[in-house]
């Protein structure tokens, strides 16, 4: 039987036109070419609530939130793009991440998270491409037991970067981003 990975797609934003969400679309594009399944989710679709353990105690994990960490379960890889804010992450990616640890009675503790294969990525107007954010999330990721490829993509001066059908206008960034799906499928077929 042959293994097919699959591959939890999403961006760190909520902008209907956001340069993240173009960009985690082409490394699954890549993920595809190399025989994944990947699942897109934007969370304009998944509105969650700010993290509150007094609401999680008074009505559980809420459905978008369960949804989305359900989804985390059933994928043994990710493709996360985040934008940088102040130097940091999107609270609506933190927040997703918070909601998504938390565990259900019975469940290993960051069950969603554990031995997860991800490759991280960002695109900013600015002119480092959201690289301080990615530090953050890198450290973050491994702190909550995901394996993060080494190579990761920061995209400068995003507002000029894409053309209007939301590919790169470098090539060889288009490339690179790419690969980063490819190399998360290639690993989790090398790992099944």
């Amino acid at each position: 039987m042959v293994y097919t990975p699959k591959i939890l797609a999403f961006a760190g934003s909520l902008r209907t036109d956001s340069y993240n969400k173009k960009l985690v679309k082409i490394a699954a594009d890549g993920a595809r070419a190399a025989g994944a399944e990947v699942t897109y989710v934007d969370f304009r679709d998944l509105p969650m609530p700010l993290y509150d353990e007094d609401l999680e105690a008074k009505e559980g994990i809420p459905p978008n939130a369960r949804e989305f960490k359900n989804l985390m379960l059933s994928h043994q890889g990710l493709l996360i793009a985040s934008p940088e804010y102040n130097s940091s992450l999107s609270a609506v990616l933190k927040n997703a991440i918070d909601w998504a640890s938390r565990s259900d009675p019975g469940e290993p503790m960051l069950a969603a998270f554990t031995d997860k294969i991800a490759a991280i990525m960002s695109a900013s107007p600015g002119g480092l491409g959201g690289l301080r954010g990615l530090i953050y999330l890198r450290s973050l990721l491994g702190n909550i037991r995901v394996m993060v490829v080494p190579d990761q993509v920061a995209i400068s001066n995003a507002h000029e970067a894409f053309h209007e059908n939301g590919s790169l206008r470098d090539a060889a960034k288009y490339d690179s981003v790419l690969s980063l799906g490819k190399k998360v499928a290639t690993m989790l077929h090398k790992l099944s």
